[in-house]
């Protein structure tokens, strides 16, 4: 128990934040673009872990929210010029309020009803985002999405050697640092525990006098938000934006991040991105049946390790003071 306390109180997030920005030195260009890829796919899974690690509720659709702010930096960076600074907030508010408007919908339903409605609306967003060659450019996509001005850190001591991709790869990491401490102190909150107690008990919490609906329709809003920027973020490292940031695979690859890593923890998502892009990266190298080793990986994890990669290490320790005592 000791050494659990010790181990809660290290800042493992901070430490993890301020090592991540030593990648480009350290690193080749390509483990710089897997660092990027790793860093905006674990705010996107920690933000659907507010939802179904804190909340029980299971959505199939949250990549709908990543896909709108995907395309609304996209189409403020591109066609009209928007500086970053404006276009990613309005990204995440934009995909906010479209996650407020489903999000009213959805939460009227329970368990597999509200599942399968979150994946309706998600099915709708690819759908426009498919069709609407005008604004979205169809099938095709949105390419030659800008990189944000980043002169200024030419004038940074020790950073006027590195690339515009590596610059890009620094503000990420400090802007999802940022996104997580504030996703950090949500589920610390009044409101966090609240939340875990509708997930524990919906129709005793809601007796008690409080607003379930409002609630889970509060940590569906915040979680289309964190969703909507990492989506304007992956845009911009991706150099385009097209339909499939929206389709439904998306949502299970976030779900897979999230089940895989822990989603009883608040870290456990982003290092189930972490393992997840790795392995494959690695495994698509070296041969082409990827989807079997993931499955496989997914059932011997659901059978021997409920709890993810997280519950597995936190059982593991356990054992181990447990054995100290003994």
């Amino acid at each position: 128990m000791a050494a659990r306390r010790r181990l809660a109180r290290v800042p493992w997030g901070l430490l993890v934040a301020v090592a991540a920005l030593f990648v480009p030195a350290i690193g080749s260009r390509f483990y710089t673009f897997v660092a990027t890829d790793i860093a905006i796919m674990a705010l996107f899974a920690v933000s659907l872990n507010l939802l179904l690690g804190y909340g029980g509720l299971v959505s199939f659709g949250h990549a709908a929210y990543f896909g709108i702010g995907a395309y609304a930096c996209g189409i403020l960076m591109k066609v009209h010029a928007v500086p970053f600074s404006v276009a990613l907030p309005a990204a995440g508010l934009l995909a906010a309020a479209f996650a407020a408007l489903f999000g009213f919908f959805c939460v009227r339903l329970t368990k597999i009803y509200f599942a399968m409605l979150t994946l309706a609306f998600a099915q709708i967003v690819w759908a426009v985002c498919f069709k609407w060659n005008s604004v979205t450019g169809g099938e095709q996509g949105m390419s030659d999405v800008p990189y944000p001005d980043l002169s200024a850190a030419a004038w940074v001591p020790g950073l006027a050697g590195y690339r515009t991709s590596d610059h890009f790869y620094m503000l990420t990491v400090v802007l999802v640092a940022a996104c997580l401490w504030v996703l950090r102190r949500v589920v610390r909150s009044p409101f966090g525990r609240l939340l875990t107690t509708i997930r524990e008990n919906p129709e005793r919490t809601e007796f008690i006098g409080v607003d379930v609906r409002r609630h889970e329709l509060i940590a569906f809003i915040i979680a289309g938000l964190f969703a909507g920027i990492a989506g304007g973020l992956f845009g911009i490292f991706n150099r385009g934006v097209f339909p499939d940031f929206a389709y439904w695979p998306k949502s299970s690859d976030v779900l897979i991040m999230t089940i895989l890593g822990g989603m009883g923890s608040f870290y456990g998502p982003a290092i189930g991105a972490l393992i997840l892009i790795i392995l494959n990266q690695e495994i698509t190298s070296y041969t082409e049946y990827w989807p079997f080793v993931l499955g496989s990986l997914l059932i011997t994890l659901l059978f021997l390790f409920p709890g993810g990669v997280v519950g597995a290490l936190g059982g593991l320790v356990r054992r181990l003071e447990r054995m100290r005592r003994a």
